[in-house]
């Protein structure tokens, strides 16, 4: 199931929203002073209101270096993580990116201020139908959100200049693999519940180069290819 964005009048809220100050210094102490240094990335981590991505409840902590529960067991990546990952995938303007887990949509946002287009599949319904409208309201037109199997992938609008897992998988799924353009990078956490490796994997017509990137901790990836849905 497919969910359009339809025009809100522009991404993001005001660049001087009452959060400004704190984006600014999330970008400065929590990013640029680890090693992220891509411009594209940091304006984007610099532009996108992650607090319009948490429950109003958790908006005072939305620019904490942790990450942050949006609900059903699912959380929204620490920043230096969602940044990081964006990094490794070394996008280009023109480039069609597959985003593997929407959940509340603030990795997809950040995906779309830099790239092209990009399709972001959600398991869970709700999830996929909240951060569709979220995206909606604020303005991202160029992500599309779909409800499924993202171990799947999206095989009718592949091959993909570059595709992110924001989940974790026991072993890179290969219909994911299959959907990637040569010379291009898959970007996912792999290993087992407790913690994992983050890995950016690059595939040639004869060979699949792995590089390891940092130790982390994400939510299981569910679907075929992935994890079993225990709650369901």
């Amino acid at each position: 199931m497919r969910f359009g964005v339809q025009d809100a009048g522009g991404p993001g809220s005001s660049g001087q929203d009452a959060f400004s100050l704190e984006r600014a210094q999330m970008v400065e102490r929590q990013i640029r002073r680890r090693g992220v240094s891509d411009l594209a990335v940091l304006g984007a981590m610099g532009e996108v209101p992650r607090h319009e991505f948490v429950a109003e409840s958790l908006r005072s902590r939305a620019y904490d270096d942790g990450p942050l529960p949006i609900g059903g067991g699912q959380t929204i990546s620490q920043p230096y993580i969602v940044a990081a990952m964006t990094q490794a995938l070394e996008l280009a303007p023109t480039d069609r990116v597959l985003d593997i887990g929407t959940g509340c949509g603030y990795q997809a946002a950040l995906l779309s201020r830099i790239a092209r287009i990009v399709y972001s599949v959600e398991v869970r319904q709700d999830l996929a139908t909240s951060a569709a409208e979220r995206l909606a309201r604020l303005g991202y037109l160029n992500v599309h959100v779909h409800c499924g199997d993202g171990t799947l992938g999206l095989p009718q609008a592949a091959p993909f200049d570059a595709i992110l897992v924001a989940a974790a998988a026991p072993e890179v799924p290969e219909p994911l693999l299959a959907q990637l353009a040569p010379g291009r990078r898959l970007v996912l956490p792999v290993g087992g519940s407790d913690r994992q490796q983050l890995k950016a994997l690059r595939r040639s017509e004869a060979s699949l180069d792995t590089v390891e990137l940092d130790s982390c901790q994400f939510v299981p990836l569910i679907g075929r290819y992935g994890w079993r849905d225990t709650h369901s």
